[in-house]
């Protein structure tokens, strides 16, 4: 596989793994799905994690945010604590249906959405169709769509020789990541079986959000890192407002939270609030 290929799987798909915190969960459209709750005040945040991620992606930013406003971490079906869909369904319409029903639990009118790599598409896809929820959204490291021969390039790596592949990509979204992130993106590799990994990178491979994104008529911002500031990256593709984080991995809300939370803070006081 090229280095173009490693860099669209990179960006299509995020792996780490977290460990179980207090929190709620609700019967959603696929099995019980997990929440983290807390603070009070000011435009609530939501924040959506990357494939085989969880709440715990946005552990600094939850802190943080909390002091001034109600902040709001999911997991997604299959992920973190909350339970795998029977059907296997991880379809962007269906991980948008999650995303639905936590924030109608907590009878959120207005809110941001913050969504990293698979959680792009998903919050876009929320935006798309409930605009006026949705006050503002937040694309962290998120791709467009795949070139079809690239996907096909990357799911034939993949098919040959799963564990390698995986191997080799894993260390490539690791490159300048702190030591705890590293070690937590390595993790994370094996608390994914096949199958659903399949799964899911096909569906994200296949997923164009530019459309949602061009029907969500409100505040925009990207955040971009210089590892995965590809031709792909979705502020590229769609002319978005963007800020960069520097010396970080795929996962620049872990890798340097402060400047991060210093981006988010000023989309929010900006743009929002």
């Amino acid at each position: 596989m090229t280095i173009t290929s490693f860099a669209a799987l990179a960006i299509a798909v995020g792996l780490a793994v977290g460990t179980a915190k207090a929190g709620d969960s609700i019967p959603g459209p696929a099995g019980q799905l997990f929440f983290d709750d807390g603070g009070a005040g000011g435009v609530p945040v939501v924040f959506i994690h990357s494939f085989s991620g969880d709440t715990t992606h946005w552990s600094a930013q939850l802190k943080h945010l909390r002091k001034t406003r109600q902040t709001i971490a999911l997991d997604l079906r299959g992920h973190g604590q909350s339970e795998a869909p029977a059907n296997g369904d991880f379809s962007i319409d269906g991980l948008e249906a999650d995303v639905s029903a936590v924030v109608t639990k907590l009878k959120l009118e207005r809110f941001v959405l913050v969504g990293h790599s698979m959680g792009g598409p998903t919050a876009i896809a929320y935006a798309a169709a409930n605009p006026s929820k949705v006050a503002g959204l937040v694309l962290v490291a998120s791709a467009a769509k795949t070139p079809p021969e690239m996907g096909k390039e990357v799911i034939a790596g993949l098919e040959k020789d799963f564990n390698a592949v995986y191997k080799d990509y894993v260390e490539q979204l690791v490159s300048g990541a702190q030591p705890e992130v590293a070690a937590k993106v390595r993790k994370g590799m094996l608390a994914v079986d096949e199958k659903t990994a399949m799964t899911i990178i096909e569906v994200l491979f296949a997923h164009d959000p530019l459309p949602g994104l061009e029907q969500y008529p409100g505040p925009k911002l990207a955040i971009t890192t210089t590892t995965g500031d590809t031709p792909m990256d979705l502020h590229r593709q769609a002319d978005l407002p963007h800020e960069m984080v520097k010396d970080s991995s795929h996962w620049p809300q872990m890798d340097r939270p402060e400047e991060f939370n210093r981006i988010l803070d000023g989309f929010l006081k900006q743009r929002v609030d």
